[in-house]
């Protein structure tokens, strides 16, 4: 058995097209830093179901994977995860609109049904946050918000961050400086 401990993300998720057990060391090494950043963005009960959510996904495309960024030199697939993570985040969120949407037209109560008084309650709890960061923080537009926290929470450098929501490095640069005005 060859160990897995020393060989970058790159050459595992390679190696998990015809052994997929190996593709358990990626989300072994890059799980609980992606569950972090996703509790802190929308809480726990829902930051488990998006990091499983960012981990299946990434099983089923890792046929497809390459390296971008400075990930390209190291190996590492965290800017590819984040990105899929982020791509996640901003499709609950238009769920989570579009039902508060229906629910409004329609006049019925969310506290009829669960998932959606449990998707309220985390819309208020972030609404919610304290403190004078957490208001200047959700008050920014979220191409700036999505580049401030990846770097701030997640501490990822302007290539990978880049990678991450597929934008340019300068753009990345711009929403910082923006966010930091």
């Amino acid at each position: 058995m060859i160990s897995t401990s020393d060989q970058p993300d790159s050459e595992l998720i390679a190696r998990s097209r015809s052994d997929p057990a190996v593709f358990a060391e990626i989300f072994d090494r890059h799980h609980g830093e992606l569950y972090r950043y996703l509790r802190r963005r929308v809480g726990g009960g829902l930051a488990a179901d998006l990091a499983a959510e960012t981990f299946v996904t990434a099983f089923a495309r890792r046929a497809a994977y390459r390296p971008q960024g400075s990930s390209a030199q190291d190996g590492s697939a965290r800017p590819w995860l984040y990105g899929i993570a982020h791509n996640l985040l901003r499709a609950q969120a238009r769920r989570e609109r579009r039902q508060r949407l229906a629910y409004l037209r329609h006049g019925a109560s969310p506290a009829e049904d669960p998932a959606a008084a449990e998707a309220f309650a985390q819309a208020d709890a972030r609404a919610d946050a304290p403190g004078e960061t957490a208001r200047i923080v959700a008050g920014l537009r979220p191409g700036d918000r999505d580049v401030l926290l990846l770097f701030a929470w997640a501490d990822m450098s302007y290539a990978d961050i880049a990678s991450a929501l597929q934008i340019p490095v300068g753009t990345v640069r711009s929403r910082l400086s923006r966010a930091a005005q």
